[in-house]
């Protein structure tokens, strides 16, 4: 017997988890179990044993619907109470309640016998039905039943015995057996309201016999063997039968309204908590009527691409361009969220759009990276008249020259102050060469120029400076990144080499002078630059270490494996000698040179302590200022990817543009369309070998939350209630029609996009 408690060390097993284990023990071949249950739903059934084994469950504590669709060859034996629907489509079990049921037991059983040695609930026996391919359903009960027992019932047998229940006033509750047309129920007991449609008449020898050979079961079944002598005084005895159609009385149809208020409940079946006005609605029901109508929710929610772009990148609308063969829209749409789609999105960046991208579940990510090399070498015409406000940025980076794009393209003077001797911040100063091309960073900066953007170069600011600029500007926004290397004090850290300078000597053409052996701690991206770099400049044996599972891409860490090197976590670190690394466990890993890539952070001095700061970072308001007229981007405020950098400069540009115009700046909200909406079983599944260019990549995007005027809709609707209309200015939407809509859902069923969403009826505006 396999024994199971579903509350250990005071944590309960869920349903589904009892389930699951329940089922894989059968499969392994488990037929006996006792279950110490704590609410768990659906114990026993449907189950099978391969082999034709009998399944016995001994349950204590059980929740609703336990022997739930129980199947033959199954036994259920409840100690003590269950709640309801015990026994519901029971289809051939054999269930045992020692105790009391809940409501709806043996609610449309239609095999099997179903034994409760206290009470049932109100409804139970409703809907009990017979194939005549199998065996009547059985249904006893010790005691009484709640009110609406038998309703609807169609076939089968029901024993209510009445034990201890003389007193009351119907064994069976209120309304009994109504609608009753099939089956029969045997009672001991008192017995009120029958509906004129059923008859209750005496036992004959057929019905004494069969209850005879039955009751010694189910009496040994519930422990009740006592009672033998005093169940079997069959004159007192009746059994409910439903009259024949012939027999029934043929007047007058009455209308459900009529039924509603004359024959039913008085006042209606609610009458004590609401006052029924008796109307009754159509099946179908339209415009006011019905429960649920559809909302065309075009572009409402973010796909999840553009959710999970920090710089917000619509990807799913640029690919419906292309789709539409508006090439050219297509490559210029991303240039208003970011003036680096060649360097960043199409070299550099992640790409955490194709990550979450819901094409991925089918097949492969929609080739959102390989888009922004489209979009490297286009020019783009300044049109916006000029607003006679200069804005200054101090930082060369991308997070400084985003938001110099969009506020030049805004019409503001913009003049961008770098302390290096180029722009281009990290992607010129650290990113290997082999990672990015130049001369698509060289193309990208001179369209930023283009913009009327004004670069000065070799500009480092400190507190002075900072107070010229803020007085020489109507706006000023800081991004300078980070770029303080973070080494921890441990014995020997002096001989450490900081990874970003390291990297910036490689990337001036310096060639910094590397040893054979080179150890780097950090296993990040950053970390596999460092490595490749040491490689590029002589180094022989590379190990890279860190204190947790290496976070960087996947093809990095091949292209340094594929050099030669070695990644090593977790290793923490003790001490460093001119003999290597020490680990806390005493490991000497080999290495005349330890570069260190475990992050920067800012300088920020210049800026003076008025700022709220949270340690070495800047703390923004809402609208991204730091002082008044003064914002802040990117790695000063928290370390982040490029694309963070990207995306907070578009939004300090916004903040920025209002404040000079007087408004206040409301940051962007994103809300992503959400998955179970969406629908990929209209789409092909591909292998990779077939995956097609970028830009010819249009027919495999799912177009989450934003319609691709596919039509589903308007040729499933079976109401013909949906219509499509073509704007003046240019576009289209779709509308459903409230005269003709149902609300039956079918538009938000079959829309691949999730574009249709259903509301409640009376929630529409």
């Amino acid at each position: 017997m396999l024994r199971l408690n579903t509350v250990q060390n005071n944590t309960r097993l869920s349903t589904q988890e009892l389930l699951l284990t329940i089922g894989a023990a059968v499969e392994r071949g488990e037929t006996d179990f006792y279950i110490e249950a704590s609410g768990q739903h659906d114990i026993g059934g449907p189950l099978w044993n391969r082999d034709g084994g009998k399944l016995t469950f001994r349950v204590v504590n059980p929740g609703q619907r336990v022997g739930c669709m129980c199947m033959a060859n199954t036994e259920i034996l409840v100690e003590g109470s269950a709640p309801a629907d015990v026994g519901w489509l029971n289809a051939g079990g054999r269930i045992v309640v020692s105790g009391d049921a809940g409501d709806t037991a043996g609610h449309c059983a239609a095999a099997g016998v179903i034994y409760i040695g206290g009470s049932a609930g109100a409804r139970s026996g409703s809907l009990m039905k017979h194939d005549p391919l199998y065996e009547a359903p059985e249904f006893w009960v010790l005691e009484h039943v709640g009110s609406f027992s038998f309703e609807f019932m169609g076939g089968g047998k029901a024993v209510v015995c009445g034990h201890n229940c003389q007193d009351m006033p119907s064994v069976l509750g209120e309304r009994p057996c109504v609608g009753m047309v099939g089956g029969v129920v045997y009672v001991r007991g008192p017995v009120s309201q029958l509906r004129p449609d059923v008859r209750l008449s005496r036992l004959n020898d057929e019905d004494i016999a069969w209850l005879a050979g039955g009751m010694e079961q189910f009496l040994a079944a519930v422990n009740r063997a006592d009672l033998r002598d005093s169940l079997r005084v069959w004159g007192q005895w009746r059994k409910i039968t439903a009259l024949a159609y012939e027999e029934r009385a043929h007047g007058r149809a009455v209308s459900l309204a009529e039924f509603r208020a004359g024959q039913w409940v008085g006042g209606g079946i609610f009458s004590d908590v609401f006052s029924d006005d008796f109307r009754v609605n159509g099946l179908l029901a339209r415009g006011d009527y019905r429960l649920r109508a559809p909302v065309w929710e075009n572009a409402l929610h973010a796909a999840p691409c553009e959710f999970s772009c920090p710089a917000s990148i619509p990807s799913q609308r640029r690919f419906n361009l292309l789709r539409e063969g508006r090439v050219d829209e297509a490559c210029r749409l991303v240039l208003d969220f970011t003036p680096f789609p060649g360097s960043v999105c199409g070299a550099v960046c992640p790409n955490p759009c194709m990550e979450s991208c819901t094409r991925a579940g089918v097949d492969h990510p929609v080739l959102i990276g390989g888009l922004g090399s489209l979009s490297a070498n286009i020019r783009v015409e300044k049109e916006a008249a000029p607003s006679g406000r200069h804005v200054g940025i101090i930082g060369g980076g991308v997070g400084g020259l985003t938001a110099a794009w969009q506020l030049a393209r805004m019409g503001h003077a913009v003049t961008v102050y770098e302390a290096d001797r180029v722009m281009g911040g990290k992607l010129e100063q650290v990113i290997p060469r082999q990672r990015l091309n130049r001369h698509v960073l060289r193309g990208e900066l001179q369209r930023i120029e283009d913009m009327g953007v004004t670069f000065v170069t070799d500009c480092a600011v400190d507190a002075e400076k900072f107070g010229e600029l803020r007085k020489g500007h109507d706006a000023l926004i800081v991004a300078t990144g980070g770029h303080v290397p973070r080494i921890f004090p441990w014995p020997g850290h002096e001989r450490i080499t900081a990874g970003i300078d390291f990297l910036k000597a490689v990337n001036r053409g310096e060639k910094p002078e590397v040893p054979e052996n080179v150890i780097v701690i950090g296993c990040g991206n950053a970390g596999m630059d460092a490595a490749a770099g040491a490689y590029a400049m002589g180094a022989r044996r590379v190990v890279c270490i860190d204190v947790q599972k290496p976070a960087a891409f996947a093809h990095e860490i091949a292209h340094i494996q594929g050099l030669g090197g070695k990644l090593l976590w977790p290793v923490r670190t003790r001490e460093i000698t001119d003999k290597g690394l020490i680990t806390e466990d005493g490991v000497l890993i080999p290495g005349e040179m330890v570069i260190i890539t475990i992050g920067e952070a800012p300088d920020i001095s210049y800026i003076g302590e008025e700022v709220k700061k949270f340690r070495d970072w800047l703390i923004p308001g809402e609208d991204m200022s730091i002082l008044e007229g003064v914002f802040a981007v990117g790695d000063v405020i928290k370390p982040g990817l490029l694309v963070h950098a990207i995306g907070s400069g578009r939004q300090a540009a916004l903040a920025a543009d209002a404040w000079l115009r007087g408004e206040k700046y409301v940051p962007e909200a994103k809300k992503a369309v959400a998955g179970e909406r969406l629908r990929t079983a209209s789409f092909a599944r591909c292998h990779g070998c077939d995956l097609p260019r970028p830009q010819d990549d249009f027919a495999r995007c799912v177009s989450c939350g934003t319609c691709r005027d596919c039509k589903m809709c308007l040729k499933s609707c079976p109401e013909q209630a949906i219509e499509r209309k073509d704007l003046e200015k240019g576009g289209f939407e779709y509308l459903s029609d409230p005269e003709r809509c149902i609300g039956c859902g079918i538009c938000a069923g079959v829309c691949p996009c999730g574009v249709w969403a259903m509301q409640a009826n009376w929630d529409m505006s």
